[in-house]
């Protein structure tokens, strides 16, 4: 196999990334970036996060993460709710309507992706780790922002 070959399976896989995030934008308004903080909230104690705990989550800025949470509650699906013991800090939560949302929507292509690796020997995922941080260099990238989840459309947040 010559390297073309490998060229053409990084742009299956972006490919891939790409339409999926298409199609939830188009079928549910939420972006893959939404729906991973919407995921985080869900998995939190009674459904709330402070905004720094969702950027250390989505591994994003904080910019970009407050962006991502004023388009949710623009559309009723998280809520900014006030600390009592100290109103400077706020809780952002997961509302009802982000809840129902989440039920509608299918396992993303990262998750699918995790329940497979999670099945793959160490010295597989080993492998796997070096090949991709050598792509990394090459594509000296390193210091690109990037969440734990798979998606091309960080700027849609």
């Amino acid at each position: 196999m010559d390297y073309t070959e490998i060229l053409i399976k990084i742009r299956r896989i972006v490919r891939s990334m790409n339409l999926e995030s298409k199609k939830i934008q188009k079928e549910h308004g939420v972006s893959i970036p939404q729906v991973l903080c919407l995921n985080h909230l869900n998995s939190c104690q009674d459904f709330q996060s402070t905004h720094k705990d969702i950027r250390t989550y989505l591994n994003l800025n904080s910019s970009t993460v407050t962006g991502i949470i004023d388009r949710l509650e623009k559309k009723g699906l998280v809520a900014r709710l006030p600390k009592k013991e100290d109103k400077r800090t706020t809780y952002i939560a997961l509302t009802s309507l982000g809840a129902k949302l989440l039920e509608k929507i299918p396992a993303l292509l990262h998750e699918r992706l995790s329940v497979k690796l999670k099945n793959l020997p160490k010295e597989k995922i080993d492998e796997l780790d070096d090949a991709l941080n050598v792509l990394i260099h090459y594509l000296d990238i390193s210091d690109v922002d990037a969440s734990p989840m798979i998606t091309i459309e960080d700027n849609l947040a």
